[in-house]
């Protein structure tokens, strides 16, 4: 094992922060992840989360280039908080853009990965099955899945059409 590439899970990179590389199924450049990590990272400092303390930023990329930020927003009636993943879809939204390549999720725990939770992971599946994924930590260690690995045997727009 490389030790530049830190473990392999399921066939994905696990980077451990030392040499930027890229999975061979991810088309993201080394620095564009970096880029989308630093900024998921940032996007946590606008979080509104007085309940839980848990800070949860998203970075998304657009295919035309932008990167869209969220962050969660709690709420005293708890079922109306959001999540920063669908933050920044809906932002994305918002602002005329539907196709998207990547996201990046930040949170402070620094003993794994966080994974976006099933209603975010659905909410992202609208947009497509083949997003890169990237789950970090605040080390600047990441791994990337595609949201089909997240969320396998998904409901999707183009299940609405079949007979």
């Amino acid at each position: 094992m490389n030790e530049d590439l830190g473990p392999q899970e399921d066939g994905v990179l696990i980077n451990n922060g030392h040499s930027h590389h890229c999975d061979p199924n991810c088309s993201l450049e080394p620095e564009l992840i970096q880029k989308l990590i630093q900024q998921s990272h940032e996007a946590k400092a606008f979080a509104h989360c007085p309940y839980s303390r848990f800070r949860v930023g998203a970075a998304l990329l657009s295919q035309d280039g932008r990167i869209f930020l969220g962050c969660n927003v709690e709420n005293a009636c708890y079922t109306l908080g959001i999540c920063a993943e669908r933050t920044a879809i809906q932002t994305a939204v918002s602002q005329g853009s539907k196709k998207f390549t990547a996201i990046a999720v930040a949170s402070d725990v620094e003993e794994e990965f966080i994974t976006p939770c099933g209603a975010c992971r659905q909410v992202m599946r609208e947009f497509g099955a083949e997003l890169q994924v990237i789950l970090t930590k605040p080390s600047g260690s990441y791994v990337i899945k595609t949201l089909h690995q997240l969320l396998p045997m998904s409901f999707g727009p183009e299940d609405l059409t079949k007979k």
